[in-house]
């Protein structure tokens, strides 16, 4: 469902302007370099709070809270100054294009208001999710979701006698719905069998979890921010090299975004999965379970393939593209469908099973190699050195997961994620 609101991003600005819908792609990609702090925060706490929740310890899950918040609110407070003071200059580092440049830069002056506040909603999510309330935590995103489009729909087309504002109707959209979904989290947890932060916890800190949670959000954190500055690196090669490969680019990122959510889904259930049982000390049952998880990731990879493959006709007949964007998007998709096996297998194994038991080193190592070391090399020289056509160049972005399984699968099986990371220790604090 969120990731639902990029893509009616782009298909209702596909049917405003090219130009205005690849303005947007690229501005939104601010946003997702902010998700990889925030994500590294929230990681931390679903690792940990799983864990502490298969023993049913809430009062160390309160400390957990508070730390995510903490440490979620710092960054969202980073970007949202940075959306408001310098808009025109992170537009700069994905295009060259004065067009485009102002395009995003009037949606992120707009869209950042939504940053400063979806870092606190994230959080409650995640609480809820690892707290057996996952039907709220997917409630309240989804009625969000429903809310964002029906509001992208007024503001961008100007329906009901409202002016029509494109782009920036997007971003306040966006907006308006970040507020409502952060206003009913907060309603909802303050029910009786929620979790819900204690001012306390939330203004002091607990040594013992503290350093718990360093722990596990450091890697977490430096694997995310490897993946998403080098996924906006990819977007930014692309933005470098035409306006039509931006375009293609852009439909194309959303599409992929819509069909990760199977696998980000199940590797969200896997960690917590996971680590509720080696939380509970069940270590056989846990690692019964890394196996099974595995498994279903090389299943879920190759029918993700398979929607990819089937959807490109419908893809490429739903938005207004020039004849050269649309040809670059065919062959893009084509590529993705095969990138989608390589994404599915390491999402659930790595993101899901490993992390679950506490083993977040491998991500990060295995991204500065995999993609910092082989894939934004090749991707620059194809670009900029060796001029290869469009596709290789996108090629180029796409090596560093399917190349990444077989490294992924000797990890898996030297067990080092299954481990109780829970210990007693919530009364500790400075």
């Amino acid at each position: 469902m969120l990731a639902l609101v990029a893509a009616c991003d782009a298909l209702m600005l596909g049917q405003v302007e090219q130009n205005e819908m690849t303005a947007v792609s690229l501005a939104t990609q601010v946003q997702f370099v902010q998700n990889m702090f925030i994500s590294g925060g929230t990681a931390a706490g679903a690792v940990l709070g799983a864990q502490y929740w298969g023993k049913r310890d809430s009062g160390s899950i309160e400390w957990i809270f508070g730390m995510m918040l903490r440490f979620c609110g710092i960054f969202s407070l980073i970007f949202f100054a940075a959306c408001e003071l310098m808009p025109s200059e992170l537009m700069r580092i994905f295009t060259s294009d004065t067009e485009l440049i102002k395009i995003g830069a009037d949606y992120l002056r707009i869209a950042g208001f939504s940053y400063l506040i979806t870092g606190i909603s994230q959080c409650y999510l995640t609480i809820m999710k690892v707290t057996d309330h996952v039907k709220a935590s997917a409630a309240i995103s989804t009625g969000a979701v429903v809310m964002n489009i029906v509001f992208n729909a007024v503001l961008i087309f100007g329906l009901v006698g409202i002016p029509a504002m494109n782009s920036r109707g997007a971003a306040l959209a966006t907006t308006i719905s970040r507020v409502i979904e952060l206003a009913v989290c907060i309603a909802v947890s303050s029910g009786k069998e929620h979790i819900r932060p204690v001012m306390k916890k939330l203004l002091h800190g607990n040594k013992a979890l503290g350093r718990d949670f360093r722990k596990q959000c450091l890697p977490l954190m430096g694997g995310m921010l490897c993946w998403g500055i080098g996924f906006t690196s990819y977007t930014a090669i692309m933005g470098h090299v035409g306006t039509d490969a931006a375009a293609a680019n852009s439909v194309a990122a959303v599409f992929r975004d819509l069909i990760c959510c199977l696998c980000n889904g199940i590797g969200t259930a896997a960690g917590i999965m996971v680590g509720n049982e080696l939380g509970a000390g069940n270590l056989k049952r846990g690692k019964a379970y890394g196996i099974r998880l595995k498994n279903i990731s090389f299943v879920t990879g190759f029918i993700s393939m398979g929607l990819v493959l089937a959807l490109i006709p419908v893809v490429v007949n739903t938005v207004r593209l020039t004849d050269e964007a649309r040809s670059y998007l065919v062959g893009m998709m084509i590529i993705m469908a095969v990138y989608m096996v390589g994404r599915c297998v390491n999402t659930i194994t790595i993101n899901g099973v490993l992390d679950g038991g506490g083993d977040t080193l491998f991500d990060m190592y295995s991204l500065i190699v995999a993609m910092w070391v082989i894939a934004i090399p090749l991707a620059l020289l194809s670009a900029f050195v060796w001029h290869l056509p469009v596709l290789v160049v996108y090629a180029c972005t796409c090596v560093d997961e399917v190349g990444k399984i077989p490294w992924v699968m000797i990890r898996f099986k030297k067990y080092k994620w299954v481990r109780n990371l829970t210990e007693n220790h919530h009364e500790k604090e400075f």
